[in-house]
């Protein structure tokens, strides 16, 4: 006498694998969902023609004869600035820029002491790369780079 499918091995074993793929396509899919990745920029013409003018900014930076370099603190992120031909030490807007998480970007004014240093006091230090902008506020020239951080190296920006 011959035993029903439902117990023979082989049925079920040609239902596990394509059970298996099925699965896995339901689990990718989640984690997909719940980990999107934003790499496109939507307006993209846009960015490309400010591409132009950041130039000119950096331009306007190395006249002046600026420089900076970033260091990671245990309180946050250190800035040298070499104010270069500027007669004081400006105020300088700092843009944190993640290269896929862009829920982590991230703005502050920082100020500097006599000495050219400025500091930036963080809740949770930085990991990974980042991409920073420092600026004045009349947004005349531009120094920008990317740093790696947690980084026990100063770290040049190159404008």
């Amino acid at each position: 006498m011959q035993t029903p499918w439902y117990k023979q091995f082989w049925p079920w074993f040609l239902i596990f694998l394509p059970m298996c793929a099925v699965v896995g396509s339901f689990v990718t899919l989640g984690i997909f969902t719940k980990n999107s990745v934003d790499l496109v920029s939507e307006d993209y013409y846009k960015e490309g023609k400010g591409i132009n003018v950041d130039l000119t900014k950096i331009h306007v930076a190395k006249g002046f004869q600026l420089k900076a370099s970033v260091i990671s603190t245990t309180q946050g992120i250190s800035f040298s600035f070499d104010k270069g031909k500027l007669p004081i030490y400006p105020a300088l807007k700092a843009t944190f820029t993640h290269r896929t998480l862009p829920d982590r970007d991230f703005e502050r004014t920082i100020t500097s002491d006599a000495n050219g240093q400025y500091r930036l006091n963080l809740d949770t230090p930085l990991q990974g790369p980042w991409f920073i902008k420092l600026e004045p506020h009349n947004k005349e020239w531009l120094i920008q780079g990317k740093v790696t951080f947690p980084t026990q190296t100063a770290t040049v920006l190159l404008d």
